[in-house]
């Protein structure tokens, strides 16, 4: 809702939109009216860091940029604005919120064709820039396998000023190894490479929970947020996913259980 007009109190206005200050000064009651936004100002946020080249079967990075596809399909269809923030251990594109086809179309280029400069991921970095850069409360999709820490606290922010919607991408390969003797594992951000034998039971059990425990403690701070969140694998079509999500957005915002 945004604020319209302050106009004269008439009889069956709800007496806790009088306008106090206008009341005083005019010596007759005054209220504020309101009128529903229907515009809507949605941003991309797009993790494009190293992690996500991983994928077994696509990766994590073409998901990702093929979901903010389809958001901005979206966004155009309803006639709403639409943004994009690219980034890795720091901020390294942002377009704002606009409308338009043509505009909408360098978005999806965009976000299809960059290659990013950076390997690393810090999700402050485009939490802490969009907290700045928008003024007026936005739709926030943030597009990220969240294999992160120390986000928190911009996050808290983001979520007080928008509504924030976390789309987290997995591998199945990121939450069980299989069997398959010694092999070599790298990180791809820091280029630091292990050897590792997926024989052993135990290391299996370890990797596994330690996978595990990531998603319990990203969970927890996602709903103790209130964030919305939506689960894409790699392994599996994403549509039904949003889907999904959307349908029981629109249940909820009309009050159906």
């Amino acid at each position: 809702m945004e604020f319209a007009e302050v106009r004269e109190y008439q009889p069956g206005d709800d007496i806790r939109s009088i306008d106090w200050n206008v009341t005083a000064r005019t010596g007759r009651p005054f209220v504020k009216s309101f009128q529903e936004e229907r515009e809507l100002t949605v941003m991309l946020l797009v993790d494009v860091s190293a992690s996500g080249t991983f994928g077994t079967f696509r990766t994590k990075n073409e998901v990702a940029a093929e979901i903010a596809a389809t958001l901005s399909f979206s966004a155009i269809k309803n006639q709403d604005k639409v943004g994009l923030c690219l980034f890795t251990d720091r901020v390294e594109k942002y377009i704002p919120p606009r409308k338009g086809r043509g505009h909408v179309w360098r978005v999806i280029e965009e976000v299809l064709e960059y290659r990013p400069q950076y390997r690393g991921t810090d999700l402050s970095a485009p939490l802490e820039y969009i907290n700045r850069v928008l003024r007026r409360k936005t739709i926030c999709f943030l597009l990220s396998d969240f294999l992160a820490s120390g986000f928190e606290k911009p996050l808290r922010v983001a979520c007080r000023r928008h509504d924030m919607i976390a789309v987290t991408l997995t591998d199945p390969r990121e939450t069980a190894l299989p069997a398959v003797g010694y092999i070599e594992m790298m990180d791809a951000e820091t280029g630091e490479t292990l050897l590792v034998n997926t024989n052993d039971p135990e290391t299996r059990r370890f990797y596994a929970e330690r996978t595990r425990r990531q998603r319990e403690e990203r969970l927890k701070l996602f709903r103790s947020l209130g964030i919305d969140r939506i689960e894409v694998g790699t392994d599996r079509a994403y549509a039904e996913d949003i889907m999904r999500f959307f349908r029981l957005r629109e249940k909820r915002r009309r009050g159906v259980r």
